[in-house]
């Protein structure tokens, strides 16, 4: 399988940080945000690896140049002017990532794994005949950094259903999906979510999900990133950064 990171969102949510970086380079734990996805599709086997770019993109393309440091080969999917959405990205990419499923992943999300490396979990689990797209839930109560009311309950087979409304269903969405490219037959030409083609997947009974046993956060604002931040941290047995002596070296 080939694998795509959507890298082209302008990320209002993390201003003024992204006001002159673009959100897959903003710093997590002293590291960009996407170098922690390559490393792990590195480590997984994966050697191409396609990247959409779209708010100052020229930055990520100087930052991550061909992908060499990972042993991999990343294609660039461009999107300027107009933003593509989630779903419009990854179908505009699709001439670069062939007529298999894929994984596409957001670059708004960190993971560690639990016994196993989740994309290993999911190509195990993925079935050609049943699916359409298997997503990456994670219990919605433990999901670091994320404060919405979650987004899927799964049945006892792995087939999702959309929450309803006013409920708070077990998972949230984790950000990482193999998708077959069936899936964009008929998508729209406009931008458009790729939550469009989940509804369509899961009217079809083929909509699937598979829980994520390690740990999980979303990256979406200022604080949300100090809360990760200070949980990965923590998780990796690293001190965490004194950012009060920081902003007083700064002052001075």
């Amino acid at each position: 399988m080939r694998a795509m990171i959507l890298a082209a969102g302008r990320g209002e949510r993390l201003r003024p940080l992204t006001d002159s970086v673009p959100k897959p380079l903003v710093e997590l734990a002293g590291r960009p945000l996407i170098e922690y996805h390559l490393a792990a599709l590195a480590q997984a086997g994966f050697r191409e690896v396609v990247i959409n770019q779209g708010h100052l993109g020229g930055q990520l393309a100087a930052a991550l140049g061909d992908g060499h440091r990972w042993s991999i080969n990343i294609h660039w999917s461009d999107e300027q002017p107009t933003a593509l959405e989630t779903g419009g990205g990854i179908k505009r990419a699709l001439p670069l990532l062939g007529d298999a499923p894929f994984y596409a992943i957001n670059g708004d999300v960190y993971w560690l794994d639990g016994a196993m490396p989740a994309l290993n979990r999911l190509a195990q689990l993925w079935d050609d005949s049943k699916m359409d797209a298997l997503l990456l839930l994670h219990p919605t109560s433990a999901a670091i950094g994320f404060h919405g009311p979650g987004d899927y309950r799964m049945d006892p087979l792995g087939r999702l259903s959309y929450r309803l409304e006013r409920e708070v269903p077990p998972f949230v969405y984790a950000g990482v999906q193999i998708l077959h490219p069936r899936l964009f037959r008929d998508a729209p030409e406009a931008p458009f979510s790729v939550k469009q083609l989940w509804d369509r997947a899961e009217a079809a009974e083929r909509l699937y999900g598979l829980r994520h046993d390690g740990l999980w956060c979303h990256v979406g604002s200022p604080a949300e990133m100090a809360e990760v931040e200070e949980t990965l941290l923590r998780a990796l047995g690293r001190p965490r950064r004194d950012t009060s002596a920081e902003a007083s070296a700064e002052a001075s």
